[in-house]
């Protein structure tokens, strides 16, 4: 089997790839192995998600869906004894800023949505598992080896590839992009599931709109969700050191019910009469980095080279606007243009880590220094930072912005992106490099049984 561009993963990214690729004239291949509808996690979209949206001509299918409508971010500090609210916002052509909405979804119905709609519009969906990457002699990824459901195997040969296969991280594990970094992030673990009876706000829009988005910090590196994704149901998760879980040797139900009241006293209130209505899911040790994601035939989006932090839902807004971005890119790279240079993508490469970076610094910051964060930080650059939220880190012209550079000189980090292999390390402020491991083929470990078997054997 040919085809000129090979999609791996059905997901948002490697829908909107294919979309973005049938905008430039080019009908790709959308390999996905696991059958939807199907649960996951990355519910709620930044501002410039929903924009990417509007962009492909889907607002009008989001409004038939009936998403709910998001129209902010509400965080509350310790002991809900502060809060602060960043607005869903967009930019018009003369960068003013001003109000806007986006969306949370339930991702099983989201992403079955978005795969059906790329098939609509020209896109090939087929059945089956990535197995193993086709180099030619010069290295360059001339497609994969794919496994069907029934146990036969094909391969598909092709021009480039899209690696667009998340936290399965596809062409890392196959050892064809540079190495993969675990991020320690003090050893964190997240927990989540779906619930009802959860109290959600009762505003019809801005900071109490019904349907935003709230986050709750009890202290440093502890935090929850909560994003309502229908008229029912609420998103709920639990991030803190894994630690922290293991003390208690409990299951993951039994800790995930006992300690998310105790994260925030509004919290609380809210899930007096929480009922759970999806198993508990596990991740643990969830950052990490891939080292020369692009290449010779392949390009990987979103979470397939890297991810920070699940805190402001940034992960599925960076696969969405990857997968834009790589796009035109893709049709020059066919028409010839960079065919005999060893990374035809490689300014796409430091262009998607520059946006990632200025995420992880505000982030980290966030972390590290919370007081500034919410009061100086916030209230003296207030547009900028509503900018990060949006997922607006791309704008070459205009970013680091001055809140991004002041959240570096707070760290006392700089960013040299002067040597190809030397910029953008995983340097973040939860990342120690003398724990610094390369990541195992196979990972991340995807249920909460490896994983515990994973601990026990050290």
């Amino acid at each position: 089997m040919k085809t000129d561009v090979l999609i791996i993963g059905g997901g948002p990214g490697g829908s909107t790839a294919a979309m973005c690729l049938i905008r430039e004239g080019i009908k790709p291949i959308i390999l996905e192995q696991e059958a939807f509808p199907r649960f996951h996690i990355g519910e709620s979209m930044t501002g410039e998600a929903g924009q990417l949206l509007r962009r492909l001509d889907l607002e009008k299918l989001m409004l038939k869906k009936q998403y709910p409508v998001k129209h902010g971010v509400k965080v509350f500090g310790a002991q809900a004894v502060n809060s602060w609210f960043v607005p869903v916002s967009a930019r018009d052509a003369d960068w003013q800023l001003s109000t806007g909405t986006t969306w949370q979804v339930r991702r099983s119905e989201f992403d079955v949505m978005m795969l059906k709609e790329a098939e609509r519009r020209g896109a090939t969906v087929i059945r089956g598992t990535a197995t193993k990457a086709l180099l030619a002699n010069d290295g360059a990824v001339r497609g994969v080896t794919m496994r069907r459901p029934d146990g036969t195997t094909e391969d598909i040969e092709s021009e480039v590839v899209l690696d667009c296969s998340g936290m399965a991280t596809f062409l890392a594990n196959q050892r064809v992009t540079g190495p993969k970094y675990v991020g320690s992030y003090d050893k964190q673990i997240a927990f989540f599931a779906h619930v009802t009876g959860a109290v959600r706000n009762t505003g019809v829009s801005g900071e109490d709109a019904k349907d935003n988005t709230l986050i709750f910090y009890e202290k440093k590196f502890h935090w929850a969700w909560f994003i309502p994704i229908d008229d029912e149901v609420v998103s709920l998760g639990l991030v803190l050191p894994r630690a922290t879980f293991l003390e208690t040797k409990q299951t993951p139900e039994e800790f995930f019910r006992a300690t998310i009241p105790e994260i925030s006293p509004d919290l609380r209130r809210r899930l007096a009469d929480m009922k759970l209505v999806e198993k508990v899911h596990v991740i643990p040790n969830y950052s990490y980095q891939v080292r020369r994601f692009c290449g010779k035939g392949f390009i990987c989006i979103g979470d397939a080279h890297r991810f920070i932090d699940p805190i402001f839902s940034f992960g599925l807004s960076a696969a969405m606007r990857e997968a834009e971005f790589a796009a035109p890119l893709v049709r020059k790279y066919l028409e010839g243009e960079g065919r005999d240079k060893s990374n035809p993508f490689a300014e796409h490469q430091v262009f998607c880590e520059k946006g990632i970076d200025n995420l992880e610094d505000m982030v980290d910051l966030f972390w590290e220094q919370p007081f500034v964060f919410a009061t100086f930080l916030y209230y003296r650059y207030r547009d900028e930072l509503i900018d990060a939220f949006a997922g607006r880190v791309y704008e070459t012209e205009r970013q680091p912005s001055m809140a991004i550079q002041k959240c570096r000189k707070l760290l006392k980090r700089t960013r040299d992106y002067d040597h190809e292999d030397d910029y953008s390390m995983p340097i973040g402020s939860r990342f120690h490099p003398e724990r610094a491991a390369l990541w195992e083929p196979n990972s991340p470990i995807s249920t909460t049984e490896e994983w515990m078997v994973a601990q026990s054997t050290g």
